[in-house]
This record gives C-alpha cells, structure tokens and sequence, in this order.
C-alpha cells in the first residue's frame, strides 16, 4: 500500500465514520472496529477490514489489528474513538450505567492501546489519536462519570505522551463540545436528555462530525516531528 495503515474504534457512526471516510479519501486503508458490522460495511470504502468488535474484548481487538496488518502492514495511526455518554443525574443513576462507562470508555481506550503502542514504539513511528471530550476539561453536574471516564483519558494521555515521544511516536487527544453525533441515543435519564437538548437547540446546533475529522487528518498528516498535543472544538455559540 502507498499509505499505511489506520485503525478506528467506534467506527459505525458519528466523529468515528466522519474520519475513516476522511482517511480513506485521501487512500489510507483502514481497519474500522464497532459493535454494528452492517453500518460499517454500508460505507463501502475501499482497502478496509470491517470487524464486529467490542472494546472491552480486549483479545478481540488484538486479532483484528493482526489481521489487518498482515495485508496492510503495521499500523501507523490508531483513533482510539470509541466511547458511551451515559450522562445521568449520579444520585438517581442506574450503577450498571456506571460499570459500562467504565468498561468502554476506559477499559475499552487501553485495550486498544495495547494491541497498537508496543509495535510504534518499536518501529519509533506512530500517531495515537485519544477521543475525549470538553468534559474531560471541565466537569458538569449530571455528567459525573462520564467526566471520570474523560479525565481518565486526559491522564492516559499525557502520560503515554512522556513515555513515546523519545521513540517518536505521537499522542493527541481530541476534545470536542457539542457534535451533531449519536451521543444522545445512550443518555436514559429524561430531565438529562431534555436539559441537553435544550442547550443543544439554544446555541444553534453541535458542529458537524465532518470537521472533527478534517481537524484529525490535519494534524496526523504534520510532519512526524510536529505534535498536536490537544485539540479542542465547539460551536463557537457554545458558553461552557
């Protein structure tokens, strides 16, 4: 391939399906990694590995980045992007709400670190993309662990920064505000779900996921020695 390898998490929608078809635009092939395999193979795009993937199987993700790279070569970019916004009031909040944040959000961003950081750091060649989130930055009332999972990212991030950058491989983190995305479609708690709609329709609108991507190959397609540490975007309407 002229192009090497990128690897997608939470590929069948939103910011995750905005950016594997902005990679493949420009003739990346990908391996793009989510629950719903039919969404994924819809896109249609060339040189991609579809796989039915759950972050938290951690041996699963494993055996589809090697199967993508025997035909593709090594990965050079992972868009660790899969996450679920469970955003509820904490004290009325279902705790297995809890657990499954934790287990993707969290869990689900280290184990695909582990079938990727090992193999850049090797090759001293990589960039590893983090989605987090405005509130990985910030905290807000009824979005208590979603903002753990989120920081918890941050922290990752930065400390994994430190350990690749002698070995030349790259670390962003991404954090958007308010996306036209599917985010909502996971938020149980009705005065949650109504109070961000409500927001979402007072300042016009979330920003399209096509430009969260274009930011994303922007800064992967820098030169291997120019690193953006962070990169965070909202609706300029959007206050806090």
């Amino acid at each position: 391939m002229s192009k090497p390898l990128v690897v997608i998490t939470g590929a069948s929608s939103g910011i995750g399906e905005a950016t594997a078809r902005a990679f493949s635009a420009v003739g990346h092939p990908l391996l793009l990694l989510a629950r719903r395999l039919e969404r994924m193979e819809a896109l249609g795009l060339p040189d991609t590995l579809c796989r039915a993937v759950d972050v938290r199987d951690r041996d699963a993700i494993a055996r589809a980045v090697a199967e993508a790279e025997a035909t593709y070569g090594p990965t050079d970019c992972l868009f660790n992007n899969a996450g679920i916004a469970r955003l509820a009031d904490v004290t009325e909040q279902d705790p297995a709400e809890w657990d499954e944040s934790i287990d993707i959000n969290a869990k689900g961003v280290m184990n695909a670190l582990h079938a990727v950081m090992k193999g850049m750091k090797e090759r001293r060649h990589g960039t590893i993309v983090m989605m987090s989130s405005i509130a990985g930055r910030k905290v807000y009332p009824d979005h208590t662990v979603y903002c753990g999972t989120k920081h918890f990212v941050h922290g990752v991030s930065e400390s994994i920064r430190g350990q690749l950058a002698p070995h030349d491989v790259r670390v962003i983190v991404l954090s958007p505000g308010i996306i036209e995305t599917e985010v909502l479609d996971h938020v149980t708690d009705p005065n949650t779900l109504q109070g961000y709609k409500d927001n979402k329709a007072r300042i016009g609108g979330g920003i399209s996921a096509d430009h969260v991507a274009d930011m994303i190959l922007y800064a992967y397609s820098m030169p291997q020695n120019v690193l953006i540490q962070e990169m965070v975007v909202t609706p300029t309407r959007q206050e806090y």
